[in-house]
C-alpha cells in the first residue's frame, strides 16, 4: 500500500470554500478502484492550511491516480488557490494494509 500525506498551504480568501472546491476531485478519487481513503483535515492551529491523507492499493493505483483526467483537471486549477508549494510526504510499504487499530486507547464503559 502507499500512504501519501499532503499539507496544502491554501490562501485565506479560499479556506472555508475548500472542500468545496476540491469536492469534484475528492470523490473522483474516492470512486478509483485502488483508492483506499482520501480524507482532508482542517488544521486546528491555521485554519488556511488543509491536510491531505491518501491511501492506494499500490503504486501502480497511485500511477493511475496521478494519470487520471481529474488529477490533471485539478492539478491545473490548484495554483490559483495555494498560497505556496504543498509539502508531501510518501510512503510505499508492503506492510501498511490500512488503518489498523492503536492499542494504547480503548474507549472506556
Amino acid at each position: 500500500m502507499i500512504l501519501i500525506v499532503v499539507k496544502w498551504h491554501v490562501r485565506d480568501e479560499y479556506a472555508d470554500r475548500w472542500p468545496e472546491l476540491v469536492r469534484e476531485f475528492t470523490e473522483a478519487t474516492r470512486a478509483e478502484p485502488g483508492n483506499r481513503f482520501f480524507e482532508w483535515s482542517r488544521s486546528v492551529d491555521d485554519p488556511s492550511t488543509w491536510v491531505l491523507v491518501e491511501g492506494f492499493a499500490d503504486s501502480a493505483a497511485g500511477a493511475e491516480h496521478v494519470g487520471g483526467a481529474h488529477f490533471q483537471k485539478a492539478i491545473a486549477q490548484f495554483p490559483d488557490y495555494v498560497s505556496r508549494t504543498p509539502e508531501i510526504m510518501y510512503v510505499d510499504s508492503a506492510d501498511l494494509d490500512g488503518w489498523g487499530p492503536m492499542a494504547e486507547v480503548q474507549p472506556r464503559g
